[in-house]
Formats: C-alpha cells, sequence, structure tokens
C-alpha cells in the first residue's frame, strides 16, 4: 500500500506548519535585532545560519528513521523540538536590553533546538514521502507539499504583521505561542495512523552499517554525488537575501516590523506563484523541461535582486514590494524543479536509504542556507564598516547575490540537471502529465 493523494496533502500540512513557525525566526526576529535593537547584522546571521549548522544532523535523522521503520514519531518530536525553540527564542528578545548575556545565551539553545526540531522532522516528513509515494506522484507530491509549505509561510507572515500590528514583545510572544499550539495539533492530526497499511510499518528492521559507511555508499553514486554540488551551489544564493531583506526594508525605507513581516509575506505568495506556474505550465501545457525552468527561475532572481538594489538607489523607479514578489516568484521557478528532481533521485537509489539520501540532499542545503545567510550579513557589516553607506552596502550584497545565481543558472545547463531526468524512466513533465 502507498501513499493516497490524501495522505500527500495531510503530510503536507506537516510542511506547511515547519514553514510557518521557522518564517518567524529567521524573518521576524532577525529584523527585530537589526532595527529595533541596533545589533550588528552578524549576530542574528550567526543565529540563524546555527540553526542550519545543526541540521547536518540531518543524514543521521534520516538514517534513525530508516533502521526505525517509524517516521510518525520523528516528525512529531522535532515539531515539539521546534515549538519550545521558537517559545525560547522570542522570550530572549525581551532580555536584551536589560540583560545581554543572559539573552545571548537562552537565544543560541533556542535556535540548536529549532534546527533539530526542523532536521528530525523535515527528513523523516520527506524520506516519507520518498519511500511510500509510487513513482509517478512523486514530483507532483514534492510541488503539492512543497506549495503547501509556502502557503504556511506566506499566510502566517502576513497574518502575523497584522497581529503584531502595534508591535509590542508581549504582542509577540502571544502570537508565537498561538501559533505553535496549533502547529503542534495540527501535526498530530496528520500523521495520526498515516503509516498503517504501508509496506515500511511491516517490514523486518532494516540492520544498519554506521552512519559515515551509508554516506560513503551515497557518495558513491555519481548521480547523488552531483546533485548534492549543485544543490549546494544553487542553495548558497538561494539563501542570501533572507537575513538582509527584511533590514533593508526596515533601514532603507524605514518599514515597521508589521510592514517586514507582510513584505516576507507578498515574497512567500510570489514563491506559491512560481511553484504553481511551474506545475501547470510544464505538466498541463507542457512547456519547457525542469532545466529550461530551474535556469529561468535562477536568472529572473538575479534581476529581481538587481531591481531591489535599484529601488534603493532611485526610489521612484519600482516600488520594493513589485520587486520582492518578482522575486519570490521566479524562486518558486527554480526550488519546485530542484525538489521534483531530489524526490525522483531519492527513490531511484536504494529503496531501504530514502532517509539517508534526503539527509545528505537535507544537509547540503542546511549549510548552503548557513552560509549564505551568514555571507549576506557579514558583507553587510564589513561594507559599512569599510565607509559604504547602508544603502550601497545592501545594494552591493543584493548585486553579489544575483551574480550568484547568473552561475547557479550556468550550473544547471551541465550534465546535473540533464542526467538526473536522464535516469528516469520517463521524464518529469511527462510523470506529472500522468498523474
Amino acid at each position: 500500500m502507498t501513499l493516497s493523494w490524501f495522505s500527500i496533502f495531510r503530510l503536507g500540512l506537516v510542511q506547511m506548519c515547519l514553514g510557518a513557525v521557522v518564517v518567524l525566526m529567521t524573518s521576524t526576529l532577525n529584523r527585530l535585532m537589526v532595527v529595533e535593537l541596533s545589533m550588528a547584522a552578524t549576530l542574528p546571521g550567526f543565529l540563524v545560519g546555527l540553526h542550519y549548522v545543526i541540521q547536518l544532523s540531518r543524514p543521521k535523522w534520516g538514517l534513525a528513521s530508516d533502521v526505525d521503520n517509524n517516521r510518525t514519531k520523528w516528525i512529531i518530536l522535532g515539531m515539539l523540538i521546534l515549538a519550545l525553540g521558537a517559545n525560547i527564542a522570542t522570550f530572549s528578545i525581551g532580555l536584551f536590553a536589560s540583560s545581554y548575556t543572559l539573552a545571548l545565551s537562552l537565544s543560541i539553545i533556542a535556535y540548536v533546538l529549532i534546527g533539530i526540531g526542523v532536521g528530525a522532522s523535515g527528513t523523516s516528513l520527506l524520506a516519507l514521502l520518498a519511500k511510500h509515494t509510487v513513482e509517478r506522484r512523486r514530483p507532483a507530491a514534492a510541488m503539492i507539499t512543497w506549495l503547501m509549505m509556502i502557503f504556511g509561510i506566506a499566510m502566517t507572515a502576513g497574518l502575523v504583521g497584522q497581529l503584531i500590528a502595534p508591535y509590542s514583545h508581549e504582542r509577540l510572544t502571544n502570537v508565537v505561542l498561538g501559533l505553535t499550539a496549533i502547529t503542534i495539533c495540527l501535526t498530530f492530526l496528520a500523521t495520526w495512523r498515516i503509516e498503517n497499511g504501508l509496506v515500511a510499518v511491516q517490514i523486518t528492521k532494516q540492520q544498519s552499517q554506521s552512519l559515515l559507511d551509508e554516506l560513503k555508499d551515497v557518495w558513491a553514486d555519481d548521480k547523488a554525488r552531483k546533485f548534492t554540488i549543485f544543490v549546494f551551489l544553487s542553495m548558497t544564493a538561494y539563501f542570501m537575501q533572507e537575513l538582509i531583506l527584511e533590514p533593508y526594508a526596515g533601514l532603507v525605507f524605514a518599514y515597521t516590523p508589521s510592514q517586514t513581516t507582510s513584505l516576507s509575506g507578498l515574497q512567500n505568495a510570489g514563491v506559491f506563484c512560481g511553484m504553481l506556474c511551474v506545475g501547470i505550465m510544464a505538466s498541463g501545457l507542457k512547456i519547457g523541461t525542469m532545466r529550461a525552468w530551474v535556469q529561468l527561475g535562477c536568472t529572473g532572481s538575479a534581476l529581481m535582486l538587481l531591481g531591489i538594489m535599484a529601488v534603493g538607489q532611485m526610489p521612484l523607479a519600482i516600488p520594493l514590494e513589485f520587486a520582492v514578489i518578482g522575486l519570490g516568484v521566479f524562486n518558486g521557478m527554480f526550488a519546485v524543479a530542484a525538489i521534483g528532481s531530489m524526490m525522483t533521485l531519492a527513490g531511484d537509489g536504494k529503496k531501504e536509504r530514502e532517509g539517508t539520501r534526503m539527509g545528505l540532499w537535507g544537509a547540503a542545503q542546511a549549510i548552503a542556507a548557513g552560509f549564505g545567510g551568514l555571507l549576506g550579513t557579514l558583507l553587510t557589516d564589513i561594507m559599512q564598516l569599510g565607509g559604504l553607506s547602508v544603502t550601497n552596502a545592501y545594494g552591493a550584497v543584493f548585486t553579489f547575490e544575483a551574480a550568484l545565481f547568473v552561475w547557479a543558472a550556468m550550473i544547471a545547463s551541465s550534465s546535473i540537471i540533464t542526467r538526473t531526468h536522464k535516469n528516469t524512466k520517463i521524464p518529469l513533465t511527462r510523470r506529472l502529465e500522468n498523474v
């Protein structure tokens, strides 16, 4: 028995909950530290980067769920840990003014917990999808779950932006507490008995090698190795703007916390539209290949980043919101094609080690996300210390990120994406068509 469409949508709810919590930790709290608390951007960059570094544990979580043949408990445990970390992180924001050392210590603990929670829950969720979704449904399943995640991010950012206006720490604390309570309840409901009747539940537990040996086996696969490198390079470009966009809007355009949170919601609404566009165009209308959509997404993202930079230099050129939504649309185009490839490659490997493969690629993405986010904040601070204005410092980083996206588009034209698709029996666009 494999996952039905209803079960896939249920698991999409978990992905939605993960995105809803994480977006506030990486965007709203980051902006509060830089603008309201006047901290160097490198500090929140370090904290957010820390939660990505902790996600290097993803292969371990994936292997644990492989051996245990019980993904549900790891999904729920991860969500509980994530909720605890999110509330501690929010609480610590209010302590910086009175006890900087205590607040920083709590923040470090909180972001470690956030990284553990996302790694355990997210990896086990993707492994469950990869192992029990029939081959022809995998790309569509990837698109559905990621669309639901982006919808959760966009909806949360928009609603929270309204709920915390006018901003107060007490109001933010209550909102985060309520949000995490809702996500925990949804996770329990979404995963309730979902593995009952699936083949993996009835299989005798697999004997495992050491984690290092498991990773060596995966790395020896030429397709898996090249795709891991591609994920790292492309995601570094993808995540560089994550920690600097909201502070940029606050410092250069004087946006309030409510406005920058809503701006993040607009960006993710654009991501949702971009992902949906690729799903409809590539499958329903049979326009373009996955490689072409990746290249368009990367190139378009580069152009939108240059537009965001230009708005700071020439405020009357285009509205900031327009460029941010455009960035989201092109980001979504790139991401959904890459995610579909990831799901397909995981299922094409050893059938008992989907979790290990997803963990390896999740770790590569986590390293890229942490490195990209920290690099963006660090470059911004260094350039300001070097004498550049706030506007020019942020603009230079956006330009550098655009160059990375162009590089990623060039890499996408190589054999990595092509070979990923060639080694599947049916092209991805056809698979979506035959769902």
